[in-house]
């Protein structure tokens, strides 16, 4: 049992971030429910008053982005470095916010925090990549650029 508990140790920012971002998704799932209630949109009904029709919309956009997260922020973060993605994991859940409350309110009250998960993903997936090359380049070429940088600095 040790020996797990020293692994899950590794990675315990990025667990606790994708934690963090599954009981979100699990609240906007339950704030579209009340929705449904307050509205009366009886499943499987998907349109309705159009707050509700707003609350929707909102809650399948972030289930939809959410794989896509997961992967690039577990990326970043194993390839790259942990407490880099878990921050830009933290500043997507903020966003994720933003986003869904902005557009429960108005269609156009989506677009900052729309804009802001663009750029954390953005961001994510360069640091991602930027991690699976030097990782390639060392494995197989035996040159390290985060050695060689660290190195400069």
């Amino acid at each position: 049992m040790e020996a797990a508990g020293n692994m899950a140790g590794d990675f315990t920012l990025l667990a606790a971030v994708s934690l963090l971002s599954a009981f979100q998704q699990c609240h906007f799932a339950w704030l579209v429910g009340k929705s449904r209630m307050k509205h009366k949109v009886m499943p499987p009904a998907v349109t309705g008053a159009p707050e509700f029709d707003r609350t929707f919309r909102a809650q399948q956009n972030c289930v939809e982005f959410y794989p896509v997260f997961l992967t690039v922020l577990w990326t970043a973060g194993w390839f790259f470095n942990q407490e880099v993605a878990s921050a830009l994991g933290l500043l997507y859940v903020f966003a994720r916010y933003k986003y869904f409350h902005g557009y429960v309110q108005a269609v156009k009250g989506r677009l900052t925090g729309f804009y802001l998960n663009v750029a954390i993903i953005f961001c994510l997936i360069t640091l991602g990549a930027a991690g699976i090359v030097n990782s390639f380049l060392n494995e197989y070429l035996d040159f390290s650029i985060m050695k060689k940088l660290r190195k400069s600095f």
